[in-house]
């Protein structure tokens, strides 16, 4: 699999482009040799045939056919490994000097030129080789053969051509195995930014690129990501940091004048004012709950991926007691209330972040789900993890907008004129986040008119196994610790 993907590589797909147009430079670069080459030893060849017809001419015009025969005789005699082949014979054909016995059938023809193999068709003991020769007529319609054997020179050439296929798969398969090499290389330096965005985006904020000292692209681009993210958590740094102090610097002031009112709201006599003063105390209650909520989200997205609190619990009995807790309400609305839970399912984690979770989720579900609405709230295992889920038939969120209702004061617009805070779901968030888990968002009734909202938090179950090796592994750490400090 890792293999695949890493032919899928752009560095890869650019490496192998530059290995065909590589392989093509080569290929017509060998090609090119390969024309030259054999077409100047086939030219060769064929100059010392023409150079031996003009002295067999020469002999013929001075002697007359008897010096032609002679001079053919003289010549099969001095080159007795029969290099020159010569066949001189009759208008039928039958010979009357020369080393080869009969004339060759079967040639093939180019123009006056002749291509033939020599066997024993031909009078040749030796093993068959192949010849190239060139025919003309005699006066009084004699025929004459002069030729080579060339079978050397097409060897010779088999030779080349077969160096030029082992020359080019040598090079493809060099060009393939140096772009795969490159690839490789490329595609871990890629894979250690991907890797460090990866834990970012999981919430570690204070991870950075790591670089090589090298100075090369990869390193300049790890340093300017690198500042970018300084950047980017300084300034959400700020902003935190600016509400945070606001929700702090407020909540003194807002509890103190709650204070005051629940005591004028004591204190005066006229219904029309107690009223007043009760609904200025619940306003002040809405504010002051709306700041305990951002500090306790701030709270909770400072601690990273760590909690205060870890323990096993059991998933299925904290939904059972959340659900005990609301049903209720739910009674008050005539909702149906239908719940299919799993109490073995295990969860490690801090167990009232936990609670507040699944407490949120159930109190936002009958909160906007319409009277005699659907509840429906699940726990059950999934591999190794574990799955709460709470559907609804209430007004749900449309899907440009599921994205968007974790954020912080977040609200779907069908949902402004209920009471809340858009806080509810942000907390969910950050408490899903800290447990390594994640939430899906999906319709509970997908194409009705109401089609309802399903939260899907999937949690990693509860393993005693892994639990053992962390702290074997916690344990070693901080005697490696207390070693160095000693």
């Amino acid at each position: 699999m890792k293999l695949l993907s890493q032919l899928r590589t752009s560095t890869f797909q650019l490496a192998l482009l530059y290995m065909v147009v590589f392989a093509t430079s080569v290929f017509l670069l060998l090609a090119f040799i390969y024309w030259r080459t054999a077409g100047f030893m086939t030219a060769q060849t064929d100059e010392t045939i023409e150079a031996e017809i003009a002295g067999l001419a020469e002999q013929y015009r001075g002697r007359g056919v008897n010096g032609l025969i002679t001079i053919i005789r003289e010549r099969v005699a001095r080159d007795p490994n029969a290099k020159s082949l010569y066949l001189l014979t009759t208008e039928d054909y039958l010979k009357l000097a020369g080393n080869l016995n009969t004339w060759p059938e079967g040639a093939e023809s180019q123009g006056s030129w002749i291509n033939f193999t020599l066997d024993e068709s031909l009078g040749w003991t030796g093993p068959p080789r192949l010849a190239r020769a060139r025919v003309f007529e005699v006066q009084g319609g004699l025929r004459l053969l002069v030729g080579r054997d060339v079978d050397d020179l097409n060897t010779l050439k088999s030779l080349i051509e077969t160096a030029i296929n082992w020359g080019m798969g040598i090079t493809l398969a060099l060009a393939l195995l140096g772009g795969f090499m490159m690839s490789r290389s490329t595609t871990r330096r890629i894979e250690v930014i991907n890797n460090t965005s990866r834990k970012i985006m999981n919430g570690h904020l204070s991870q950075r690129i790591p670089t090589r000292g090298t100075q090369d692209d990869f390193d300049q681009l790890a340093e300017n990501l690198n500042q970018m993210l300084d950047r980017i958590v300084y300034l959400m740094e700020g902003i935190r940091h600016v509400s945070d102090s606001i929700a702090h610097d407020l909540r003194t002031p807002l509890t103190r004048l709650r204070n005051q009112l629940e005591t004028t709201l004591m204190m005066v006599d006229n219904d029309e004012a107690r009223d007043q003063a009760a609904k200025a105390v619940a306003e002040a209650d809405q504010l002051l709950a709306t700041f305990n909520a951002l500090l306790r989200i701030a709270r909770l997205e400072t601690r990273g991926n760590t909690t205060a609190d870890v323990r096993p619990v059991s998933l299925g009995m904290l939904v059972s007691d959340a659900c005990e807790l609301y049903e209720a309400l739910a009674e008050d609305k005539a909702q149906t209330f239908t719940q299919d839970i799993d109490e073995d399912v295990m969860v490690e984690g801090d167990r009232d972040l936990l609670f507040q979770m699944v407490s949120n989720l159930i109190d936002n579900a009958i909160k906007y789900t319409p009277e005699e609405g659907e509840i429906v709230v699940r726990v059950m295992p999934d591999s190794e993890a574990a799955v709460f889920e709470v559907g609804d038939s209430g007004i749900g969120v449309p899907d440009d907008e599921k994205g968007q209702i974790f954020q912080r004061f977040y609200r779907v617009g069908k949902s402004r004129s209920k009471p809340g805070n858009g806080l509810g779901l942000s907390l969910v968030s950050a408490v899903t986040e800290i447990h390594q888990g994640s939430i899906g968002l999906f319709d509970h009734h997908p194409g009705a008119e109401y089609p309802g909202l399903r939260v899907r938090v999937t949690l990693p179950r509860y393993n005693p196994q892994k639990r053992r090796m962390r702290s074997v592994t916690a344990s070693k750490d901080s005697s490696q610790q207390e070693d160095q400090s000693a």
